[in-house]
């Protein structure tokens, strides 16, 4: 088994289906090229970091040819979702990686300001840890890196709320798991993000 494999979450950047709440501070194309943007620095910043081997899951499917064009570029393996909502996606993509690695850490396309030592950080903390969370200033989380797979960390949970980082931590609490937390980021989602961006 390998070590900690990375999990990028990722949606095809098609107008009109991606960052959409940004909309109309952006227009659909605009707010699709930014997706695309952010998904590219992710994976160049992920690959660079040399922290493990890359997985890009790709939604709705691989088929898309943005996916293709970015394995053409990046050093990473394609994996379709799979599920009805983000937690079921989330849930099968790291139970399946689970079986190939000794950890997983799962990261979005959302934050800017990823690097590297993050990724280095949350590794060695899933050396002794049973989870690791990088905590968003939205009352998310930009990172989940775990050691095992339990359902209750996905399931029921309202995606995208503020509530996300409170919830998981209570659930890790219940699960009697140990985590660390990386530090607080801020992620794009939101017109006022922009500004930030």
């Amino acid at each position: 088994m390998d070590t900690a494999h990375i999990l990028v979450f990722a949606k095809a950047p098609v107008a009109g289906e991606v960052k959409t709440r940004l909309i109309p501070a952006l227009d659909a194309e605009a707010a699709a090229r930014l997706h695309g943007e952010l998904m590219l620095h992710t994976l160049h910043t992920v690959c660079a970091a040399n922290a493990g081997n890359v997985e890009l899951w790709c939604a709705p499917d691989t088929q898309h040819s943005w996916f293709a064009a970015c394995q053409a570029r990046f050093p990473v393996t394609l994996y379709a979702q799979q599920g009805e909502g983000l937690g079921e996606r989330m849930q099968h993509a790291a139970t399946m990686a689970l079986r190939r690695a000794t950890a997983v850490i799962l990261v979005g396309t959302d934050c800017p300001t990823l690097c590297a030592e993050d990724l280095h950080a949350a590794q060695t903390a899933l050396l002794t840890a049973d989870a690791v969370l990088g905590p968003a200033t939205d009352g998310g989380y930009w990172l989940l890196g775990l050691r095992h797979h339990d359902a209750a960390l996905f399931r029921d949970i309202e995606w995208g709320s503020e509530q996300v980082l409170a919830v998981t931590r209570q659930r890790l609490h219940a699960l009697g798991w140990t985590w660390r937390e990386l530090a607080t980021r801020w992620d794009v989602d939101r017109p006022a993000d922009l500004e930030r961006l």
